[in-house]
């Protein structure tokens, strides 16, 4: 069998300039003559798997950041936001494919240039019809940019985990110790006294002047843990939070404040369910989420959040995608460590397993999912539902997701008796109608973009929106 050859020239290149080496240093050590060096950078030689483990072992980087897989994040972001190129004839999308392997950091500045321009035509519409103005300078909504800010990070902050852990393990954080551990801290360190509040509008609330952290009565005690550590990382660790969020926003901004306090919940994560022993832990129980849940002290959704982040260099746990959508498909929480694509053109698949686990509350739906692009994934969802308390009174249900690539599914307990080959039956999924390619789906709720309808006055089919097979 033929293995086919690796040309990483571009990532090659990035990791160089990222670690501030000369070719000349690299080269050295790697132990390969500069030229060589260079000739791998320019693709004109294939990447070596000799190299490619002295890479490894050099710098800590996973073999996947050479591979062809790490750019299919970037393509489906590329199709999507160059769907009308695409079907004008402009672009191929070989040219995309090219792009994304090639040159991905100007494929990821395109996108940031195509998302602002698709923020403006969505104002520009809404000034037309009478419901917003249009104004250029404003930047897309803070909390699209947050869930940007962690997926450009695959879902891992590598100094913010490792701080938390070593803080966990300097305090003796642990199952069942969480409680008293963070509040022996923030009053011990800090002088925060713990208060219970009665306020049914809020959870926590913190009260600089006085250092009194109100937290709700209606908290559960993991959720209880989870406010305080995320309150002890503002104060331990706020000034590195904050230049975080600066690295990609302007400080004080909406947005930087924003992603300053979801940077806050990695560290509190981190803290409660430290990386090592979640880690271990996760692949003792083939990352059976009820047993981990049980087994820390958690609830779902937090442990399901945990583990999409364990992606630590030298020891990676599954690469997860994680979702968290209610029953309009609205979806508010979107992290991935994979190459999953979440569409940004609005609505996601029917058949997407997301939306079963409304239909049966509490159980843990599994399914084996095919995107068009060939990639498989295998995807479990449940639905958690919160209330505030006291008959009458609104909660909110939400269905959880977590999908992994299916050359990991072996290593979960939910892959147990499924069969996981190629040419195993899978449900067909997709980005989302707009832009999805599958033009035979007859769950489709809008025409495809870019293709020309078929209309037949003689004819109807169980297909809706008939279109052409061609751009």
């Amino acid at each position: 069998m033929r293995v086919a050859k690796t040309y990483a020239g571009a990532r090659l290149r990035r990791l160089r300039e990222e670690r501030r080496l000369s070719q000349a240093e690299l080269a050295r050590a790697l132990a390969i003559s500069p030229s060589y060096l260079n000739q791998m950078e320019h693709d004109s030689r294939p990447l070596t798997v000799p190299v490619l483990l002295r890479l490894t072992e050099t710098f800590g980087v996973d073999p996947g950041f050479f591979s062809e897989r790490d750019t299919s994040r970037v393509l489906a972001d590329l199709r999507e936001a160059l769907a009308d190129e695409i079907a004008a004839g402009r672009v191929s999308p070989s040219d995309l494919s090219e792009l994304a392997s090639r040159l991905p950091a100007v494929a990821t500045v395109l996108l940031g240039l195509g998302r602002r321009c698709q923020d403006l035509t969505e104002r520009l519409a809404e000034a037309a019809d009478g419901r917003g103005t249009v104004d250029p300078a404003l930047p897309r909504p803070p909390h699209e940019e947050n869930r940007e800010f962690f997926h450009r990070r695959q879902n891992y902050l590598h100094d913010i985990d490792t701080a938390a852990e070593e803080l966990a393990a300097e305090t003796g954080v642990r199952p069942g110790a969480a409680l008293r551990v963070l509040t022996d801290r923030l009053t011990g360190r800090h002088g925060v006294r713990i208060a219970t509040a009665t306020d049914a509008d809020r959870l926590h609330h913190y009260d600089p002047a006085a250092r009194v952290l109100h937290l709700s009565n209606r908290l559960r005690p993991g959720q209880r843990a989870f406010r305080m550590a995320t309150q002890l990382a503002l104060l331990e660790y706020g000034q590195e939070l904050s230049r975080l969020a600066a690295e990609d926003y302007e400080e004080g901004s909406t947005t930087w404040a924003l992603t300053r306090i979801g940077i806050a919940s990695h560290f509190a994560a981190a803290l409660i369910l430290p990386y090592r022993e979640f880690h271990a832990a996760a692949e003792e129980l083939r990352y059976d989420i009820e047993r981990l849940s049980d087994r820390f002290g958690f609830g779902y959704e937090t442990v399901c959040h945990r583990l999409s982040t364990l992606q630590r260099p030298r020891l990676r746990g599954v690469p997860f995608s994680f979702v968290r959508v209610d029953r309009a498909g609205n979806m508010s929480k979107r992290q991935s460590a994979t190459g999953f694509h979440f569409s940004r053109a609005g609505g996601t698949c029917p058949l997407w397993n997301v939306y079963e686990a409304f239909a049966a509350p509490g159980r843990v739906h599994v399914q084996i999912a095919a995107m068009p692009d060939g990639g498989r994934h295998l995807w479990t969802a449940r639905t958690v539902t919160r209330h505030r308390g006291g008959w009458g009174e609104p909660g909110k249900t939400f269905a959880i997701g977590l999908g992994c690539e299916i050359r990991h599914a072996s290593r979960l307990v939910y892959s147990d008796g499924l069969d996981l080959g190629r040419s195993a039956p899978a449900t067909p999924i997709g980005m989302g109608c707009r832009v999805c390619e599958r033009l035979d789906c007859p769950q489709r709720a809008v025409p495809p973009l870019g293709r020309a309808l078929t209309v037949d006055e003689n004819t109807s089919t169980f297909v809706p929106y008939g279109a052409s097979g061609s751009v």
